[in-house]
This record gives C-alpha cells, structure tokens and sequence, in this order.
C-alpha cells in the first residue's frame, strides 16, 4: 500500500482502538490496493494487509494490487475469517455507512468467541478527501475529457432537438476520447424542466427560449468529472436571465472563499445568502456541494450542516441554483481543489452567460 495511505489507515486504528479493519466498499479498495474490479475485500493491520478475492479475479489482482498477501476464496465470509483466526485478532472495524447489516451479523456469528465487529463512520469519512497528485492528475484528466466533449456537442443544442440526444451524443463524445464511462447519468433539463435539480434527459424537445441545464461528467482511471453549464437557446424571459446571473454572481462568491481553515458551512452560506437577499431562497434547497474523487459524491458535502473545514488537498464541488416550478431554474457548477494559499479550478468551462442560436 502506499505509504502515506498507509499511515492513514494505521492512524484510523490507532484513533479507534483496534487491531484490524476489513474494507469492502468499492471505492475504498481501489483507493488502498489499486484494485478496479467488483468482488473483492482488504484485511488491513498492524502486521501488513491482505487482499481477497475469488478465482474471477485472481490474476488481475495479482496485477493491480498493493498488499502484502493476496488471497483466493471459494466463499468471501470464509476467507475472510480465516485471515481473522490467522492474524489473531480480536478487535476488528468495518465500513458502517456501506457494509450490510446482515453480513455484519453472519460475521459476529461465525467469528470466534471474543471477537469484536466494530462499526467505524465517521473517522472513516475523512480518509479519500485529500487528493494526491496522481488523484489530482486523474480529476483533471476527466475534466478535460468532459469539456471538451460539451464543446464538440454544443452546436447540437439547438430548437427541435431532444434532450435525449443531446444527452446521448455528449456521453458518446466523452468516450471517444477515453472516458471509461459516464459518471452519472446525464443530465439535461430544458425550459421548465430546468426546475428539476435532477431532471435527468428525457423526451422533451428544447424549444426557442428555453434555458437548458447540463450536469454531466466522465470518469477517468477510476476518477470522475463533474460540471454543471446553464445555456439559453435564444432569448430568454428577463426573468430567467434574472436568475442566472444571481446564481452565477452566488457561484463566483463561494469560489473566491475557498481556502485552508475556512468552514465549509460559511461558504455554504455565501452563495445561500446572496440567493436569499435576492428573494429566491426558497428555490434553492440542496447543498451548495460536495467532495469528488473516486465517487462522484463523496465527503465531506459542502453544507450548511458540515463541521469540516476547507483542507489542502479537498476536491469539491460548487453548484448553486434556482429551480422554479412552471418556470424553469439554473445551476452553475465547477469542481475547485483547495491549494496550500487558497484554491483552484479544475473544470474549465465558461460559466458565463450563453446565448446560442434559436
């Protein structure tokens, strides 16, 4: 495993007062060992860690992995305890925010007597959120893939066109320059399907005056984009412009406050006020973002229920709107990796406003 990785999980044993812990979650394996595949578990202790997996997987495992012992199993419970018995430990951890309670359950039955399972969740949550260099390199990467591909696409954005299609044609263009996937499915919400936070493309056909909402991205090397761009097909209503450049003004002002020690509630509530001093606090009701890294959401959220602070190293997401029922809303989003002195962007798109032809 890698060292600094390493001194993470040793701390996380140290803090919590155990001997072992057993990552399972997907993410969590691909951050620790290296390894990109579905069927797999990571005994980590004071002795070394040790990789599991079934005969599907064994020889790429053998290529991707970081561990001291990699392991075959017919049965992952089995295997598992048998790493247990062998290490002799008594006090181990595990995922509680994703590992199933009836598999918790089958554990503390069938471990031996004086075995302890031990629910880690919070201490656990700080472990993915400060990126390395390799981490950083792979957001960009995405990032690049993904911007690149709205731009190819943005001719097709056009009156008469289907979200559907757009929607379809952009994840085709992220592939074809390397993106392993899409990382969510993508969303575009048009006219007054733009009051949807999560109007994902549907049947819908963009009409002359629509603004329309794209919230997409890519992942690359297990890494994912994520970026929101609100364009205008046409002229919109004064009211829709309106609302844009309030949520782009309230984007602006979250971004320049990003910095080390600053509480990630308080920039929260830089973007939320100045939509709240404009009279549309009541149409923004989701957090003004979260982390990114090898899950598109992952910690810590930018809230305004978040004790963390801004950290070097975070990578998060800003993505204010206004979303109005039988209207239509804007976001604007932009993933920001937190620097020693302030911050940065890691998507590159214009965020300014966007007038395309009718």
């Amino acid at each position: 495993m890698n060292q600094e990785r390493t001194h993470r999980v040793h701390k996380l044993l140290d803090d919590a007062d155990l001997e072992g812990f057993l990552f399972l979650d997907r993410a969590n394996l691909r951050y620790l060992s290296g390894f990109s595949g579905s069927a797999g578990a990571l005994l980590v202790s004071r002795k070394g860690a040790t990789f599991l997996t079934d005969a599907r997987y064994t020889t790429q495992a053998r290529q991707e992995v970081h561990a001291q012992n990699i392991c075959e199993y017919r049965v992952q419970l089995d295997g598992i305890l048998e790493q247990v018995n062998q290490l002799g430990l008594q006090r181990i951890g595990f995922e509680a925010d994703s590992l199933p309670y009836a598999m918790v359950e089958r554990l503390r039955k069938k471990s031996p007597h004086g075995c302890q399972w031990l629910p880690e969740a919070e201490r656990l949550r700080s472990l993915r959120w400060s990126k390395d260099r390799d981490e950083l390199s792979a957001l960009e990467h995405a990032a690049v893939i993904s911007a690149e591909a709205f731009e190819e696409v943005l001719p097709l954005i056009r009156p008469g066109v289907v979200e559907r299609e757009v929607a379809l044609e952009l994840e085709f263009a992220m592939r074809r320059r390397g993106a392993e996937e899409k990382s969510f499915d993508t969303i575009v919400a048009s006219g007054q399907r733009g009051a949807l936070p999560h109007g994902v493309a549907s049947d819908k056909v963009i009409a002359s005056g629509d603004l329309v909402t794209i919230d997409f991205g890519a992942r690359w090397n297990g890494y994912h984009s994520d970026e929101t761009v609100t364009v205008a097909v046409g002229p919109v209503s004064a009211k829709l412009r309106q609302i844009f450049d309030i949520v782009l003004e309230a984007h602006d002002r979250a971004i320049d406050a990003v910095r080390p020690g600053v509480p990630l509630r308080d920039i929260d509530a830089i973007a939320r006020s100045y939509i709240r001093e404009h009279g549309y606090g009541d149409y923004f009701g989701h957090s003004l973002g979260h982390g990114v890294g090898l899950e598109v959401h992952e910690h810590p959220a930018v809230s305004a229920q978040t004790e963390v602070l801004a950290e070097e190293g975070m990578v998060i997401t800003i993505e204010p709107g206004i979303y109005i029922p039988d209207l239509g809303g804007v976001r604007i989003e932009d993933m920001v990796y937190v620097t020693a002195d302030g911050h940065r962007r890691i998507t590159r798109l214009p965020k300014k406003f966007r007038l395309l032809p009718a």
